[in-house]
């Protein structure tokens, strides 16, 4: 998948031992915020951002 335009935030999922670090920055208030949470957590994150797509898809169709 290619995205188009300017980039707001950026994200990494880093794992260390048996937690994961999710650091997210943004790029307009140059800021990083990190956030901490179980492998079980993550592993639900597919499911979180397929969610996300199809209410995107569920909107645009709307108009």
């Amino acid at each position: 998948m290619y995205a188009t335009g300017t980039p707001l935030y950026f994200a990494e999922l880093i794992q260390e031992g048996g937690a994961c670090r999710l650091v997210v920055t943004d790029r307009r208030r140059h800021t990083v915020r990190p956030a901490y949470g179980s492998t079980k957590a993550v592993e639900q994150l597919p499911a979180f951002l397929a969610g996300l797509g199809s209410l995107h898809l569920r909107g645009s169709r709307r108009r």
